[in-house]
C-alpha cells in the first residue's frame, strides 16, 4: 500500500520557527539561572535570586523537562515528527509541576512581582496551543 504524502502547510513552518524562537528564550532563561550568569541575574532582586536559587531538586528537574522538552519538540515540529506532540505533552507536565510550586506551595508569584501571573498564563496558553497544534498536525498526517 502506497503511503499518502501530505504537503507541509505554510503555517507549520511559521508555527515551528516561532516555537523554536520562543522556547530558545526559555532555554536561555533556564541556563542563565542554573549557571547564575551575572549579566542576566543582575536584573532580579535579592529576594527573587534567593527564590530561584532555593528551588528544590524536583522543581529544577520539572523546569528542565518543561524547557528542554519544549525546545526539542519545537525542532521535532519543524522536522515533521509526530513525537513532537508527546514531547509537548511531557513539557506541559513539567510546567504544571513548576506552576504548582510557584503558585500553590510557595509565594513565588508574589516574589516575582507584577506581571508574573500574566506571563505564566501566557506560557500556559502557548504551551497548550503547541500541544494541540502538533496533535492536530499528527492526526492529519502532516507529521510522521
Amino acid at each position: 500500500m502506497k503511503e499518502t504524502i501530505v504537503k507541509t502547510p505554510a503555517h507549520l513552518w511559521i508555527v515551528g520557527i516561532l516555537s523554536v524562537l520562543w522556547n530558545a528564550v526559555g532555554a536561555y532563561d533556564y541556563t542563565a539561572t542554573q549557571y547564575r550568569l551575572e549579566s542576566y541575574m543582575s536584573q532580579f532582586t535579592p529576594e527573587q535570586l534567593e527564590y530561584f536559587y532555593g528551588f528544590p531538586v524536583w522543581v529544577d528537574a520539572a523546569w528542565a523537562i518543561a524547557v528542554w522538552g519544549s525546545l526539542l519538540a519545537s525542532f521535532g515540529l519543524l522536522l515533521r515528527m509526530a513525537w513532537s506532540a508527546s514531547l509537548f505533552g511531557l513539557a506541559i507536565a513539567g510546567l504544571a509541576a513548576t506552576s504548582v510550586y510557584s503558585g500553590v506551595l510557595t509565594n513565588g508569584m508574589a516574589i516575582m512581582g507584577d506581571g508574573a501571573t500574566t506571563f505564566t498564563a501566557l506560557i500556559w496558553v502557548i504551551a497548550l496551543f503547541l500541544y494541540f497544534y502538533s496533535r492536530a498536525m499528527a492526526e492529519r498526517k502532516v507529521l510522521r
